[in-house]
């Protein structure tokens, strides 16, 4: 104990480097780029004809037909050598840092044991198979259509008052939210605000209806231990029993709520133009409403048009058996998630994922039997998408190979300069012509139809007699016949392909939450626990332990939890997500007790609880904050809304945000200094 409280050691030059690469990766983690990586053009071309040549890709490749240009606006000449310049994704910046520290031996094997399988009660391995095994069940939920038809119930019972339905929508957020956490609720719900305030036609900005959305689902997440991993880690660092644990955070979490949503109504979106009176919703034809709804699960050929999008809201999709099934699944693994915690006696907890990785198989074997048994229906309306798709990829081909002809031939890229054009026979065609022929029309269109067998002349008359079914048919047709071809030569990228559409055929349900579930996490999570414990081992993490102590020495409780309050939600923007900051301040708070065990004074309960909790309602609130990543839910968020073509700027996402998380922290907290009082005594914490 006594090593691991020295501080003298961050005189070291590899603890210096240790904490210079701990604040560049989280700066990198906050403003995430593309760094540009120069390497020899030939290089690449010899990759990539050894791609082909071993069959790992096809022959031809239509991202180098696109990006063609691109490739050449980032070429340049040095020592007549022709260099490219081959943009490499910073979203490892965490295991780079880590593979960094250990070439310099600034941390070692026990530092990557401790930081993957754990130590002091901080176990990454349980955590994150807990975390994806109940998410898994919490997606296959969303994925049945059980949450888009909840939200249609309260869009109906909301009716056309427009407050009244940013009411019901903030409960159903907020109560959903703290059941099966926040991602599904951000993966499905932030989808059907966006297709809401797009089909209505007076709310003029979804501004006011997304923000809502995201606070919302962050401060619901507080709630229990399973509904957000922060939650996790700060459960099993401190030993709380996950009953324990909901019921100090539920009432402030719950007058958080109640007066939040008054600020948000009257003072932060108080504008007619946000959240009219009245709604105006578009309508849909009866014939389309009296349509199976559309399971948006399996691939299929409609897109993203505006009917499909006004359908997905006022004709959803609810798979009744699946819901039903995942729902049960779900409250069991709660409910006995919490009995078996709360019975467990105090060094002889039962790992939670013990509970939550069975379930998530029973969700998994039931997904896949289901998909099986209704393969019949679904495997139609996917491959049907699947050849018109392919059909849509060998015209765009065409279209491009075209393109690069006229460009080699004359020099230069010019649409204008495409006449006369050669046609798909091969001779040339007139300016007039060249509407007629489809291969001829500019790659941005995706809506181009294969050239058949008539003269090009009459080919519009015929399209103008064409129903869209019959267009698709033909579109169809045509990419079976490219599926045909693609068989004579194979690869392993079609291969791939191929087991990725069979899956979303056959199992789509399956395929969605695979798709979804939060990969991304592991990583990024096990290299973070490494580098916050390269900070421990290093004497960094004793020295914040030691600043905290000072501070608590000065300020008392309620410097406690207004200090450890603030301290969460700034790292939250700055120290690798919400994750990373619960990492490095629960490291803190242990090293803050042990530096009291070590000096024979004991921390009041009071004190010691009221910085726990703190912390809790800052890591959750924090994650909107002033930066995107200051969670992986707000990254995700993002991403969904610019999709949805909605752009969310992140200086309007601070702008946005700063009210609400100063209104949601201070109310918060203050609740919280009230619980304590009433809750806890200045007896010793004896951990």
């Amino acid at each position: 104990m006594a090593g691991e409280l020295d501080t003298s050691q961050i005189k070291d030059w590899r603890s210096i480097v240790t904490l210079i690469v701990f604040v560049i990766t989280n700066i990198i983690v906050l403003v995430p780029f593309q760094l540009p990586i120069p390497i020899p053009k030939s290089w690449r071309g010899t990759l990539i004809r050894g791609a082909r040549r071993l069959r790992i890709t096809t022959e031809k490749s239509n991202q180098d037909a696109l990006h063609r240009n691109d490739h050449r606006k980032l070429e340049s000449s040095v020592l007549g050598i022709s260099w490219v310049l081959v943009k490499f994704p910073m979203d490892f910046a965490p295991l780079i840092a880590d593979l960094l520290l250990l070439a310099i031996l600034a941390i070692g094997r026990q530092e990557v044991h401790d930081g993957t399988v754990g130590v002091d009660n901080i176990h990454p391995i349980d955590i994150m198979v807990f975390f994806l095994s109940l998410a898994y069940i919490a997606i296959s939920i969303d994925a049945s259509g059980l949450i888009r038809y909840l939200a249609f119930r309260v869009l109906k019972a909301g009716g056309r008052h427009g407050r009244l339905l940013y009411f019901y929508l903030y409960t159903f957020f907020f109560v959903l939210t703290g059941c099966i956490g926040n991602d599904p609720v951000i993966l499905s719900g932030t989808a059907f605000l966006a297709y809401m305030t797009r089909v209505s036609s007076n709310i003029e900005r979804p501004r006011a209806w997304i923000y809502m959305q995201f606070a919302t689902a962050n401060i619901g997440s507080a709630i229990l231990v399973s509904s957000n991993p922060t939650n996790l880690v700060l459960a099993g660092a401190f030993d709380i029993k996950f009953i324990h644990y909901t019921a100090n955070v539920i009432v402030p979490v719950l007058i958080t709520a109640i007066v939040l949503f008054p600020f948000l109504l009257w003072i932060r979106f108080n504008d007619e133009a946000l959240i009219p009176r009245q709604i105006k919703m578009h309508e849909l034809p009866d014939e389309v409403l009296d349509e199976d709804p559309i399971n948006p699960n399996i691939p299929d050929s409609r897109g993203d048009t505006h009917e499909r999008q006004l359908q997905e809201i006022l004709n959803p999709f609810l798979d009744k058996v699946g819901a039903v099934a995942g729902s049960v699944i779900m409250a069991a693994t709660l409910i006995t998630i919490l009995a078996i915690n709360a019975a467990s006696q105090r060094g002889s907890e039962t790992p939670v994922f013990y509970i939550t990785l069975p379930a998530a198989f029973v969700m998994l074997c039931w997904d896949v039997g289901y998909g099986w048994w209704f393969r019949d229906k679904t495997r139609p309306i996917a491959r049907r998408a699947r050849l018109i798709e392919r059909a849509k990829q060998e015209e765009r081909r065409k279209v491009n190979a075209e393109h690069a002809a006229i460009e080699k031939a004359d020099g230069r890229f010019d649409l204008a300069s495409m006449s006369p054009t050669t046609n798909v026979a091969g001779t040339s065609a007139t300016p007039d012509e060249v509407t007629d022929i489809p291969n001829a029309k500019a790659p941005a269109h995706d809506e181009v139809q294969t050239a058949g067998p008539e003269p090009a002349t009459s080919e519009p008359q015929r399209q103008a007699h064409l129903s869209d079914r019959e267009i698709d048919d033909n579109r169809a047709e045509h990419g079976k016949r490219l599926l045909e071809r693609d068989h004579e030569k194979i690869s392993l990228q079609l291969l791939l392909e191929d087991a990725a559409w069979w899956l979303r055929e056959t199992f789509p349900t399956v395929a969605a939450v695979l798709n979804h579930l939060p990969w991304k996490l592991v990583p990024f999570a096990f290299c973070m626990f490494v580098l916050v414990q390269a900070l421990v081992t290093k004497g960094w993490v004793p020295v914040f332990a030691h600043g905290w102590d000072h501070w608590i020495e000065a300020t008392g409780v309620v410097g406690a939890i207004g200090g450890m309050g603030f301290l969460a939600v700034v790292l939250c923007n700055f120290a690798g997500t919400n994750i990373g900051t619960t990492i490095l301040l629960s490291r803190v708070v242990q090293e803050w007790v042990s530096i009291h065990r070590s000096n024979g004074i004991a921390i009041p309960q009071r004190t010691f609880w009221a910085t726990v909790y703190s912390m809790a309602i800052g890591v959750n609130y924090g994650a909107f904050s002033t930066a995107f990543s200051a969670s992986l839910a707000g990254l995700l968020w993002r991403d969904i809304l610019q999709r949805k073509e909605i752009p969310v700027r992140s200086l309007d996402f601070a702008w946005v945000n700063l009210p609400i998380i100063a209104v949601t922290m201070v109310v918060g907290c203050t609740v919280l200094i009230g619980e304590v009082y009433l809750t806890r005594d200045t007896t010793p914490y004896t951990g």
